[in-house]
């Protein structure tokens, strides 16, 4: 006849042993969850054409990302400024913009009323269209041309920037003019005034024909870019469909949600969701063990754990990702091994 307090023990040791059940169950559960969300997201992510890496300011160039979306941040770095070698300008800026207007005839049409007055224009007017061309006929061609500088070489973080990529930097201001470091043959025709280089002999009462002349510049300033990696450095997506630029750009510091707004929200605690699957099945491992020969037994507990959840991750994967499936897989062996250590272990104790 069995006393009561090995029947309060036995019914101890069974209900550790279905709590055990429970909690290695939660583990499993916990582990599949976690593994589907993190497959969902990399299948939402190679949808866009390419896989998406987020390598924010300090990513870097590395083997296997040719052909990846990125997101790249920080401040941009001119390594090769942009020079205006005609007129003798230089800006330390991604792109340098010559801007070229000549006092001509405008002709303005307001409710049926026409009339004619000189302003400064970018381009050559056709005077010949006017509704009353005499007395009103401009100069024609611009002697000078406005032309747009890029920088030689631009850096975002550890990349290079594609040419069209530096293009599109929003943003803009004015670059002073300084006529003492004007080439001699252009010191004598242009005079500095508000800012600009002006033919006048009178900067303030310009005549028809006076040329201005002025410089923008894009400024320097924290920015975003969402690009395809190319070697070491970022152009415009390959497969960009017509009409689209294959690239962003944004000022500041933005997310990859901010700039790639359809992708899904990345799943957080990943790992500890994962460490957290690891300790339920190490601790239901345990409480199964209750009343046997590896009660207690951690390094055991960590091996059957370490299977079980190992192998549930690593069967999910199979069929979506070779490689990643082919790690999980090894941590369930190297669990499964631990094991059967701690089995024969056991075993020869007992034997001696």
């Amino acid at each position: 006849m069995k006393s009561k307090k090995t029947t309060q023990g036995l019914g101890l040791a069974l209900g550790a042993r279905v709590g055990g059940a429970l909690v290695l169950l939660c583990a499993l559960g916990l582990i599949a969850w976690n593994e589907r969300r993190v497959m969902d997201y990399s299948a939402a992510l190679t949808r866009h054409g390419s896989p998406v890496l987020d390598l924010g300011s300090a990513g870097r160039p590395a083997a296997g990302q040719y052909g990846a979306t990125t997101r790249v941040s920080g401040m941009p770095t001119v390594v090769d400024a942009p020079r205006d070698a005609e007129f003798n300008v230089r800006s330390e800026s991604p792109v340098l913009i010559r801007h070229v207007e000549m006092f001509q005839w405008r002709e303005i049409t307001v409710a049926g009323n026409t009339h004619y007055e000189m302003d400064w224009v970018d381009r050559p007017i056709d005077a010949t269209g006017f509704a009353k061309p005499a007395g009103h006929v401009n100069p024609g061609a611009f002697p000078v041309q406005g032309r747009q500088f890029d920088a030689g070489e631009v850096r975002l973080g550890n990349f290079r920037l594609a040419p069209d990529i530096v293009r599109d930097f929003p943003g803009r201001v004015d670059v002073p003019v300084n006529e003492k470091s004007l080439p001699s043959n252009l010191a004598a025709t242009f005079t500095a005034y508000n800012g600009a280089l002006v033919t006048s002999s009178k900067p303030a009462n310009p005549r028809l024909g006076d040329l201005r002349v002025s410089w923008e510049a894009v400024p320097l300033q924290d920015m975003t870019v969402l690009a395809q990696i190319e070697g070491d450095t970022l152009v415009p997506s390959k497969t960009a469909r017509p009409g689209e630029a294959g690239f962003d750009v944004q000022v500041g510091e933005r997310s990859l949600l901010d700039v790639l707004p359809a992708l899904p929200e990345a799943p957080g605690a990943v790992v500890a969701v994962r460490g957290a699957a690891y300790v339920l099945a190490i601790v239901g491992t345990l409480l199964l063990a209750c009343g046997g020969r590896f009660r207690r037994d951690i390094l055991f507990a960590l091996g059957v754990g370490g299977v079980a959840v190992s192998a549930v991750a690593g069967a999910m994967w199979l069929t979506g990702d070779a490689m990643t499936a082919s790690v999980w897989l090894l941590f369930a062996v190297l669990g499964a091994g631990l094991a059967i250590w701690r089995v024969q272990q056991r075993t020869t104790r007992t034997a001696h």
